[in-house]
């Protein structure tokens, strides 16, 4: 029983956490105009938030066990230089993700 009610403690503390975070920047600052140097560092978050949640499923897959293998390897490597010739995220993504299909097809 109780821990039941910690996983919901936890939950709803998270929850309000979560809250909290959003209206500080939508509530409370929300209508004012943010300084030149915060909107551009702004703009580089989703460019480190997502290698930093893709690099763990690259390096240490857990469909392998936490083993590097060359299909993931490769779809990363693909995907990095498609991202980088073509500038365009979703031709990386989708030259990522058939590279990644095709490599598990050919090593299986």
């Amino acid at each position: 029983m109780s821990e039941t009610a910690t996983i919901w403690l936890i939950i709803v503390s998270l929850g309000i956490g979560s809250f909290g975070l959003r209206y500080i920047f939508l509530g409370v600052i929300g209508d004012r105009q943010m300084p030149e140097w915060i909107l551009r560092h702004l703009r580089y978050t989703a460019v480190a938030v997502l290698p930093g949640l893709v690099a763990p499923l690259v390096i240490w897959p857990a469909a392998t066990g936490g083993q590097p293998d060359p299909a993931r390897m490769s779809a990363a490597a693909v995907t990095l230089v498609v991202g980088y010739l073509t500038k365009n995220v979703l031709a990386a993504i989708f030259a990522g993700a058939g590279t990644l299909f095709l490599m598990l097809y050919l090593l299986a």
